[in-house]
């Protein structure tokens, strides 16, 4: 008998590597990287964050971090702020630069999830996305690391 999770497991192992469709659907123009997009998008969500928040946010290590904030930074999409709420630390806040580029790539990843599933009915997409939404949700609540959402 086969197990329920079978298909699963598999499906959900195919989707990481399926995501972010405007690689695979777009043209050559060249795109954040997937690390980049993700922090980006939770700066975005949260307001500045410094590098312990955002470890405790994403669960990665500070030296992960440190090079990852350090490359955005050299590339301009974020800058080093001071804390908007009286705290010691540093945050990290988005630029214009950050932010257009972010938005960019959104755009895009919008673009390229709308190729595929362009042959879905309006009810199968907000079906399949409020069952993403409570997927990704249970994960956060057993994390411990809700993410921000409107």
């Amino acid at each position: 008998m086969r197990d329920r999770y079978d298909e699963l497991e598999r499906e959900t192992t195919l989707l990481g590597r399926y995501l972010m469709p405007h690689r695979r659907f777009s043209g050559s123009e060249e795109r954040l990287e997937r690390s980049a997009y993700t922090l980006l998008t939770r700066i975005n969500a949260q307001g500045p964050m410094s590098i312990g928040e955002l470890s405790d946010a994403l669960g990665l290590d500070v030296s992960t971090l440190n090079r990852q904030t350090a490359a955005m930074t050299k590339a301009g999409y974020v800058e080093r702020v001071p804390d908007p709420e009286g705290g010691l630390a540093r945050k990290f806040r988005l630029t214009e630069v950050g932010a257009d580029r972010l938005e960019s790539d959104r755009h895009a990843n919008m673009a390229g999830l709308r190729r595929v599933l362009v042959d879905w009915t309006d009810g199968d997409v907000d079906t399949f996305a409020a069952l993403l939404r409570r997927f990704n949700t249970d994960i956060e609540r057993l994390d411990g690391r809700p993410w921000p959402r409107d």
